[in-house]
C-alpha cells in the first residue's frame, strides 16, 4: 500500500527560523546526521552561494522525508518579501503549511501578508512559535496577536518553560486523557474550538471534564477545514519543539487528494542544473509521469517529452520510476517550460494568489560592453525561472530592463549572475512603475495602404475605464468590413500596442472599441493590422492625453503616543492620507495610503523615531491618478508608432521577433 503523501509549506518573515526547522526535520528523519547552521552556511537547502553568504533562503527550495508512514515533500520557501514570487508559486502546490513567528518580534509586516493569503487559498495551517529562548520572547503576546491582529482562532498545543532564558523548552498542554484545571492557554483552546462545535460547547458549559483524545480529534477536522489553527512553540536550533511540531503535521494536516485520472500538475518552480540542464519542479494533481513521457504543457500549448523523472533528498537529485498522483518532483528536458505553467490538464489546480507587485523597474548593464549578448541571454533564462522580473529588451537602444521587488533582490541577482554566468552587472538606480490611463473619451485611426502589398485601415474609440479594469477589448465593425482572422490580430496586438503609452508607461484602465476599418481582398495580408494597430492606439492617446498613475500602499502605524506627532508630521510630507488615530494602552494606531515612491525607505526612518519598537505595515493597494510633477514621464523605449514611417521600415521587419519585449 503506497505511503500517505502531505505536501508542507514552511513560511515566515525573513529570520524566523524556517530554514532551521527543515534542518531538524531532516535530522529527525535521519536524513542527515546534524542539523546545519544557517548563520554558518552549512544547511542543506541554501545551497546557493549568495544564500550561504548572507545567511537568507532567496528561493523556495524541495526536500522530502518520511516520518511515521508518510511520505512529507517539504518547501522551505524565502521569507524576504523581495522574494514573494517564489513563494507564490509554491503556495499552490501545498496541502499544509506551518507559519513560523518569532517569540520577540511576534506578528511582522510580511507574516500579516503571508497570512492573508494562506486564508484565501483555504490551505490548513499550523504556528510555530520560534525563539522562545530569546530575551523580551512572549508566546501569550504572540497569541494576543494572532487572536486581535489577525482575527485567527488558535487552540495552543503546548507553552514554554524558562521563557526568554537559554533553558527554555515546551510542555505539553494536554496529556491526552485529562487536564484540570485548565490554565489561560487552555481556557483559549477550548473557548476557540467551542465556538465552532456545539458537543465541545455542552461539555465545556457543564462543566465536564474535557478529554485532549476528544478535542484532538474536534481539533484536526476544524484544522482541515481551516477554521482553527494549532499553536506549538520551541527553539528550532536546540531541537525543543521541533519533534512536536513534525507528529503535528502528520497528526493535523491533511493528505494529498487524489484527483483526476489524466495528467494535471502544476511547475511551480525553474532552476538550472549543471547536470540536468533545465528542471522543472512540479506538483501532481492527477494521472502519474514517468520517464520519455510525452506531456501537454497546457499554458502554451505546445508538446515536450520528459527526459527524467527525479526527487530532491537532503539536497541531491536522484532518478525515481515514477510520480504519482499528490506527489512532488523534478522533471528534465521540458526545454521551453517555465515557472506557472501547467502540464496536461488545469484539473483543481488554484490560481495564484498575489503577495506583492513589483513596482521598482531598473536598467541592467554589463560592466564589459562585449558581454551585452551573453547578459542579455542570461537574463532571458532568469526570466523563465521568475517570470515577475519581466526582462525587456531593447535592442533599438541597447538596453536591458528588469522589474523588481527591492534593493535585495537586485544584490542577489547581482551576486546570481556573476557566480552563474561570470558576468558582473551593475543597475541604474531603480525607478517607480507608473501606468498611464487616457483622461477623456477620444478616436484614433491609421491607414496602411502602402508600400504594396498591405491594407489595413482601422478606428479605434478609448474611453477611460474604471480603477483596476485594465483593458477592455471589444469590436462594432462586421466582418463583412474586416475579415474576422484580421480582427482576432488586432485583439491580439492591443495589449502588446499598449505597453507603451505617450508617456513611456503601460496603459492601463481602457476601454477599447474597434469602430470602423476595412480590409483588402487582394493587398490585406496576416500582419498588417499587427502593425497598424499600435498607430491607431497611439493615435487615439495622444488625441486623448494621458492621466499617470502611481502605486499606492495600505499602511497601518502602531507606536507609542509619543511619536504620534513625529509620523504624523512624516506621513504628511509622504502625500499620506489616513483618518484620526485611534488610542489604547499608551499606543495609538493609524490607517491609510501613502504613494509606493515616497514610502519606500520609511522604515528605516520609522524604526530610529520608535526605537524600534513600533510597527509599519506597507502592503499594495491600488494604482491611483496623481499629477506629472508628482510622478514620472519617461522616453518612449524602441521605435515610436508615432513615428510612422520609421515604425512601418521597423514592423515590416519585426515580425518573426518582437524586438522590444522578449
Amino acid at each position: 500500500m503506497p505511503k500517505p503523501i502531505r505536501n508542507i509549506g514552511i513560511l515566515a518573515h525573513v529570520d524566523a527560523g524556517k530554514t532551521t526547522i527543515t534542518e531538524q526535520f531532516l535530522y529527525l528523519a535521519g536524513i542527515i546526521k546534524a542539523p546545519g547552521n544557517v548563520n554558518h552556511g552549512t544547511t542543506v537547502t541554501d545551497s546557493l552561494d549568495v544564500e550561504r553568504e548572507r545567511g537568507v533562503s532567496v528561493r523556495a527550495v524541495s526536500t522530502s522525508i518520511e516520518w511515521k508512514g508518510s511520505q512529507i515533500n517539504l518547501i522551505d520557501t524565502p521569507g524576504h518579501m523581495d522574494f514573494s514570487s517564489e513563494v507564490e508559486r509554491s503556495l499552490r502546490v501545498l496541502d499544509g503549511a506551518i507559519l513560523v513567528v518569532s517569540a520577540v518580534e511576534a506578528v511582522q509586516a510580511h507574516t500579516f501578508t503571508l497570512w492573508e493569503a494562506l486564508k484565501e487559498m483555504k490551505i490548513p495551517t499550523l504556528v510555530f512559535v520560534n525563539k522562545i529562548d530569546r530575551d523580551g520572547a512572549d508566546f501569550e503576546n504572540v497569541l494576543n496577536e494572532f487572536s486581535e491582529e489577525l482575527g485567527v482562532k488558535i487552540f495552543p498545543l503546548d507553552s514554554p518553560c524558562d521563557e526568554g532564558s537559554s533553558k527554555a523548552s515546551s510542555i505539553q498542554l494536554w496529556d491526552g486523557v485529562n487536564n484540570a484545571p485548565l490554565n489561560k492557554s487552555m481556557e483559549l483552546a477550548i473557548e476557540n474550538l467551542a465556538g465552532l462545535d456545539e458537543e465541545v460547547l455542552e461539555k465545556y458549559l457543564d462543566d465536564i471534564d474535557l478529554t485532549g483524545v476528544f478535542l484532538f480529534s474536534k481539533l484536526k477536522l476544524y484544522t482541515s477545514q481551516c477554521l482553527i489553527h494549532p499553536v506549538l512553540c520551541g527553539v528550532a536550533k536546540n531541537g525543543v519543539g521541533v519533534q512536536a511540531l513534525l507528529d503535528a503535521v502528520i497528526g493535523y494536516l491533511p493528505e494529498a487528494k487524489i484527483g483526476i485520472e489524466e495528467l494535471s500538475a502544476l511547475v511551480y518552480k525553474i532552476e538550472y542544473n549543471a547536470s540536468h540542464g533545465r528542471l522543472a519542479h512540479i506538483r501532481l494533481f492527477g494521472g502519474e509521469l514517468k520517464n520519455r513521457d510525452v506531456v501537454k504543457n497546457y499554458s502554451q500549448q505546445t508538446e515536450g517529452k520528459v527526459a527524467r523523472v527525479l526527487k530532491y533528498n537532503a539536497g541531491k537529485l536522484k532518478s525515481v520510476d515514477v510520480l504519482v498522483c499528490g506527489d512532488t518532483g523534478v522533471l528534465a528536458g521540458l526545454q521551453d517550460v517555465r515557472a506557472g505553467d501547467i502540464l496536461g490538464q488545469p484539473g483543481d489546480i488554484q490560481d495564484v494568489t498575489i503577495l506583492q507587485i513589483p513596482f521598482l523597474t531598473t536598467r541592467i548593464k554589463p560592466l564589459a560592453d562585449e558581454q551585452y549578448i551573453a547578459l542579455a541571454e542570461a537574463l532571458m533564462q532568469l526570466n523563465l525561472e521568475d517570470p515577475n522580473l519581466d526582462f525587456n529588451w531593447y535592442k533599438t537602444e541597447k538596453e536591458l530592463h528588469l522589474k523588481l521587488m527591492g534593493k535585495i533582490q537586485m544584490e542577489v541577482l547581482q551576486s546570481t549572475i556573476k557566480s552563474r554566468f561570470d558576468i558582473e552587472v551593475v543597475f541604474e538606480k531603480p525607478m517607480v512603475i507608473y501606468k498611464e490611463s487616457p483622461k477623456t473619451a477620444a478616436l484614433g485611426s491609421a491607414s496602411y495602404t502602402m508600400p504594396k502589398p498591405c491594407w489595413a485601415v482601422l478606428q479605434f474609440k478609448i474611453e477611460p475605464g474604471n480603477p483596476g479594469s485594465g483593458i477592455t477589448y471589444s469590436s462594432v465593425v462586421s466582418v463583412d468590413k474586416i475579415h474576422q482572422k484580421y480582427q482576432n490580430e488586432i485583439e491580439q496586438a492591443v495589449p502588446k500596442a499598449l505597453q507603451q503609452g505617450i508617456k513611456g508607461w503601460e496603459v492601463t484602465d481602457i476601454k477599447v472599441t474597434l469602430v470602423d476599418g476595412e480590409d483588402h481582398v487582394v493587398h490585406s495580408r496576416p500582419g498588417d493590422f499587427i502593425l497598424a494597430t499600435p498607430m491607431a492606439l497611439m493615435d487615439a492617446l495622444t488625441n486623448s492625453g494621458t492621466n499617470l498613475l502611481e502605486p499606492m500602499m495600505h499602511f497601518e502605524v502602531k507606536a507609542g503616543e509619543e511619536h504620534l506627532g513625529s509620523i504624523s508630521s512624516d506621513l504628511h510630507m509622504m502625500r499620506a492620507v489616513f483618518a484620526n488615530p485611534e488610542f489604547q494602552d499608551g499606543k495609538f494606531t493609524l490607517n491609510g495610503k501613502v504613494p509606493a515612491s515616497t514610502s519606500m525607505d520609511y522604515s528605516l526612518r520609522f524604526n530610529s523615531v520608535t526605537g524600534g519598537k513600533g510597527k509599519l505595515r506597507l502592503s499594495f493597494v491600488a494604482y491611483q491618478s496623481c499629477t506629472d510633477e508628482q510622478g514620472q514621464t519617461r522616453p518612449y523605449r524602441g521605435v515610436s508608432p508615432l513615428d510612422r514611417s520609421q515604425w512601418i521600415l521597423h514592423a515590416r521587419g519585426a515580425f518573426k521577433a518582437d524586438e522590444r519585449k522578449m
